[in-house]
C-alpha cells in the first residue's frame, strides 16, 4: 500500500509540471518582465571567441654563481687551489 501511495504521489508531482509554469506562466517563447508582464524572448546572443595572442618570453640574464668553493679557482676544467 505504501508503494502505491509513493507511486501516485511521484506521478502526480511529475504530471503537475508543464512548460508554461517553467516559463513563469507566460508560455513557451515568453518570459516575465521586470514589472510582471509577459515579454517575448529575444534572439540568441552569440559571442565570438577572442583571438589567442602568445608573446615571446622575455630574455632573462642571470649572473652565474660561484662554482668552486672559496680558496679555489676554476682552471683547466676543474676547481684548483690558488
Amino acid at each position: 500500500m505504501k508503494y502505491l501511495f509513493a507511486a501516485v504521489l511521484a506521478l502526480g508531482t511529475v504530471a503537475s509540471f508543464s512548460a508554461a509554469e517553467a516559463a513563469g506562466g507566460c508560455g513557451p517563447g515568453w518570459h516575465r518582465g521586470p514589472y510582471g508582464g509577459c515579454q517575448p524572448n529575444r534572439r540568441a546572443v552569440i559571442v565570438a571567441p577572442a583571438p589567442v595572442v602568445v608573446a615571446p618570453a622575455p630574455v632573462v640574464v642571470v649572473r652565474p654563481g660561484r662554482v668552486c668553493p672559496y680558496g679555489t679557482v676554476w682552471r683547466y676544467g676543474r676547481c684548483r687551489a690558488y
